[in-house]
């Protein structure tokens, strides 16, 4: 059999994609028996960490649009993992519960693993400089956006 060559392999964005994609997969697999969607376990994290946030901000935090927000938040709190409070007049808080609280632990201890798993790949250095670059190509796309 043939080995091909595969010019794509000289591409930042085909890389980055095909990392993503090994990186998601071991991340499902370590929480597949939490029934959460990466989207949801990011988003009953952030409101952990982050007790009495809007909803708005969440999504602002996680980048993902006000619409898409709806449907996760509203599964966290049929779950009991998230409950809403009024702040005031119009304004809605959430908080995690103590099962929400309980969750997001059990997330954490598994998310460490599963960073070990590859962080133990790249030398400090290595790791370093990758944690540095991924921001700012993350932010040249930001800037991108608002500039066109």
């Amino acid at each position: 059999m043939a080995i091909l060559t595969n010019t794509l392999d000289n591409l930042l964005g085909y890389q980055m994609r095909r990392t993503t994609a090994v990186l998601m997969a071991d991340f499902v697999r370590t929480l597949a028996d939490f029934d959460m969607r990466p989207a949801e376990i990011t988003t009953l994290l952030v409101i952990a960490e982050n007790p009495d946030c809007s909803q708005s901000e969440v999504g602002e935090a996680i980048a993902i649009k006000r619409a898409n927000m709806v449907p996760i938040i509203a599964r966290l709190i049929e779950r009991g993992l998230v409950a809403r409070t009024r702040v005031d007049g119009r304004s809605l808080a959430l908080r995690v519960t103590e099962d929400g609280a309980k969750l997001a632990a059990e997330a954490w201890r598994r998310i460490a693993a599963h960073e070990a798993r590859f962080c133990e790949r790249l030398d400090p250095g290595e790791l370093r400089t990758v944690l540095e670059v991924l921001p700012v190509l993350r932010a040249a796309s930001a800037s991108d956006e608002t500039e066109g």
